[in-house]
């Protein structure tokens, strides 16, 4: 089961996504996989897969093709160095002011911020385009979005106190990140090899996000807006990934920014399936098997699963089968092949 014995044909992802007709299958996508959940499908070891920067490559591009995919999704950070030398690749849980570096205005002129023409370090993802087999492309983009960089780099809490006693320089925090994930899109929907940009900034939590409406309003929308349209101006679809309850700005993120796909969804916030019934004539939804089922349920149960959420989400041909967040190491491969191996079936 799930051999990805099919030729990659990035075309039918497009379509998926809403972009020329119905695809001739049910396309994959998967925002994140974790390294432990990479070498489990592989049959390696972390080790092995983690021990050369080159070879770790060639071994995530295989991962996907081997999965069937159509896309290999990747992101990489900006070149914003935080407190305490954080990492966004593995590493332990930290408390929201664990990396603070701006707390005042003295600060944000003193923190070296990247060049605008080099916010990250594209060689990742030029080394990926040499080892795509025909027909797959990289859906790339910025590893955190301008809301999570700029929690990261203010604290949740000091943020919060900013907002109330210098929104200003908040406004020039987000302005800065707006214009280096800008650079980003610009420079990776210029990649041939890149046939989609995709961006993660986890907004809110089970009830509502963290910033007010009118706060993203004013903060974050006019960058996704920007990010998307950079995206469309060299043909490529924008995808964004968020955690949390939107159902306050889903409308805004539609409409406004202009995204083509949402993806993370959770069962007790709003189910894909729910999802797709209120707003799948205007965006189309990426993923959204709940991790946990996928993890525990039995074969038969997990087919059934699999094949409803085919049934209300693939019904009009866009959609892409993932996971409503990740693959995490803790999930059994073979639980995953079974569902890919019952998307393949069709409808």
């Amino acid at each position: 089961m799930g051999t990805g014995k099919r030729p990659p044909d990035f075309q039918q992802f497009l379509k998926a996504l809403g972009r020329g007709g119905r695809p001739d299958y049910l396309p994959f996508y998967e925002h994140v996989a974790a390294d432990g959940f990479i070498a489990a499908g592989l049959g390696i070891t972390v080790a092995q897969l983690t021990a050369d920067p080159i070879r770790y490559w060639e071994y995530y591009v295989r991962f996907w093709r081997d999965m069937g995919f159509d896309c290999v999704p990747m992101e990489i950070p900006l070149h914003c160095p935080l407190a305490g030398n954080h990492s966004f690749f593995g590493g332990h849980s930290e408390s929201s002011e664990a990396q603070v570096v701006i707390r005042s205005r003295e600060d944000y002129e003193k923190y070296p911020w990247p060049d605008e023409q080099a916010p990250l370090d594209f060689r990742p993802f030029e080394i990926v385009a040499g080892l795509l087999p025909p027909g797959m492309k990289i859906v790339g983009g910025v590893c955190a979005g301008p809301y999570e960089w700029a929690a990261l780099m203010l604290g949740s809490v000091g943020m919060a106190y900013l907002l109330a006693d210098d929104p200003e320089l908040v406004g020039w925090v987000f302005e800065r990140l707006g214009r280096l994930h800008v650079s980003a899109v610009r420079q990776l929907a210029g990649m041939a090899a890149c046939g989609a940009i995709r961006q993660g900034d986890d907004l809110g939590f089970k009830t509502s996000t963290f910033l007010s409406p009118a706060q993203l309003r004013q903060y974050l929308f006019p960058i996704y807006t920007r990010m998307a349209a950079a995206a469309h101006q060299a043909g490529k679809p924008f995808i964004f990934h968020s955690c949390g309850n939107l159902a306050a700005v889903y409308d805004d993120l539609i409409d406004v920014c202009r995204i083509d796909g949402k993806h993370s969804f959770e069962e007790n916030i709003m189910p894909v399936a729910e999802f797709k019934k209120r707003y799948g004539r205007r965006v189309t939804p990426v993923g959204g098997l709940d991790v946990d089922r996928v993890c525990r349920l039995p074969e038969s149960a997990l087919r059934a699963y699999v094949r409803q959420t085919m049934e209300v989400c693939f019904a009009d041909g866009h959609w892409l089968l993932g996971t409503g967040n990740s693959l995490p190491d803790y999930m059994p491969v073979s639980q995953y092949r079974i569902v890919l191996d019952e998307a393949r079936r069709g409808l």
